[in-house]
């Protein structure tokens, strides 16, 4: 009895190796990587340009996409009357502010694209109807006498005026300024003046300086 388990032992040894051998040949094998020139002496690249690259916005110039073009001449001189240069920094239109009110009003609420097209609207119809001439072609005097009587002073910023006129004159002056003021053009002349910006701005600078629509002075 012992002599068969043992010859029976013996049958069975080699059957282990057998099934590992089949394991390992039904494991994937890793090719080996071809011993190429390329790989015997690998080199860095050379001479390959550097392409230059600047900023999107920096490329091309923005164009107004929702305001019509007389609307948006409208904002433009705005701008340019509202907030001139001054003192070595760039006034609304140097620094793009009516470009990218163009953008903001076109993702803001219904009610403030209403106050923006009916104000800028209306602005264009007393010019027209006043002096036979779109606002954006007024004078300066010719557009003083429109905006000077829409000025009103106020104590506090949030306090705006009841009439809707007043109100979009009173809160496009402050987009402007705010938009011109974190701009681009802004910051680099600021930079390069070695002056930063001080609250005394609000004050001064305008055309019609002994009034300001949130401070009077």
């Amino acid at each position: 009895m012992k002599r068969r388990n043992f010859v029976r032992g013996l049958l069975a040894t080699p059957a282990a190796p057998a099934v590992l051998l089949g394991q390992q040949a039904a494991q994937p094998q890793p090719h080996p990587k071809p011993n190429t020139p390329a790989r015997q002496n690998p080199r860095e690249p050379h001479n390959v340009p550097q392409l230059a690259t600047v900023a999107e916005d920096l490329s091309a110039q923005p164009a107004p996409r929702y305001f019509n073009e007389a609307q948006f001449a409208t904002l433009c001189k705005l701008g340019a009357l509202l907030l001139p240069p001054l003192k070595g920094n760039p006034g609304a239109v140097d620094a793009q502010a009516p470009e990218f009110l163009d953008f903001l009003i076109s993702v803001s609420p219904d009610d403030r694209q209403k106050l923006y097209l009916c104000g800028l609207d209306a602005l264009d119809a007393q010019a027209r109807d006043k002096f036979q001439k779109p606002f954006s072609e007024l004078d300066a005097q010719q557009a003083d006498a429109i905006l000077r009587p829409l000025l009103t002073a106020r104590p506090w910023p949030a306090d705006l005026p009841s009439d809707p006129l007043q109100n979009f004159l009173a809160q496009v002056h402050e987009d402007l300024r705010t938009a011109t003021m974190n701009s681009r053009e802004w910051a680099l002349a600021s930079e390069k003046s070695g002056h930063l910006f001080t609250r005394g701005f609000r004050t001064s600078g305008y055309y019609w300086a002994p009034i300001d629509p949130i401070y009077e002075g």
